[in-house]
């Protein structure tokens, strides 16, 4: 198994402790924001190239649902998830056993399959009470309307809108005028949000909820 020639290092032992704490599924980002406190001088980089080969190696598990921020999971063994469409939270759920032999050859196109992966999506329980709390409609969640959103960040996000594919900062501080360092702090801000991800490092793209606001 290629997690056991993996080195583990003093920072990968870190971030693995700090993951195993976790309740969740937390992002690079969350997970960098617990590490940097026993590890001050990390970069945010050091935890994502960390956790991408520890994930590679099988140590950790990473969740990729589309058009959102990857998410990592300490536990390695056969599981599915469940994913709320509004907070973000993801959990993990119990299924019966699944394998290929449930795939029927017609469908598989030619695949020899050796394994499936269930996600459900919907309101987890928190996000159903804060919708009955006000009546059954759209819930006050102030991350997700466009009065909290700023100039910036607007600009931002129509400028990510029009790319075809992930761009790096420096291009969208020239297709938003915004300056560099603007550009990064609200690159951070949206991808908390849930409005912008980041398929590969450094690079960023606009989700699905994000089209949706700027819509």
């Amino acid at each position: 198994m290629m997690h056991n020639k993996l080195r583990m290092t003093h920072q990968r032992e870190i971030i693995l402790q700090e993951l195993q704490g976790c309740a969740g599924h937390p992002s690079a980002d969350e997970l960098y924001e617990r590490v940097k406190k026993k590890l001050p001088r990390i970069s945010l980089a050091t935890v994502y190239r960390n956790l991408e080969i520890l994930s590679e190696a099988g140590t950790i598990g990473k969740i990729e649902i589309s058009g959102r921020q990857k998410r990592f999971d300490w536990d390695v063994h056969h599981h599915d998830h469940i994913y709320c469409v509004r907070c973000h939270r993801i959990d993990n759920i119990k299924l019966a056993g699944c394998s290929g032999e449930s795939l029927r050859p017609e469908s598989a196109k030619g695949y020899r399959i050796s394994g499936c992966r269930i996600e459900f999506t919907g309101l987890c329980p928190e996000c159903q009470k804060k919708r009955e709390a006000t009546g059954g409609t759209e819930m006050g969640c102030k991350k997700c309307t466009t009065d909290t959103l700023t100039e910036a960040q607007r600009r931002l996000l129509k400028a990510l809108a029009e790319q075809q594919e992930a761009c790096g900062s420096k291009d969208l501080a020239a297709a938003s005028g915004l300056a560099a360092k603007e550009v990064s702090s609200q690159l951070a801000v949206l991808k908390k949000k849930g409005l912008i991800a980041s398929p590969v490092r450094c690079r960023y793209a606009i989700t699905g909820e994000g089209k949706k606001i700027i819509a």
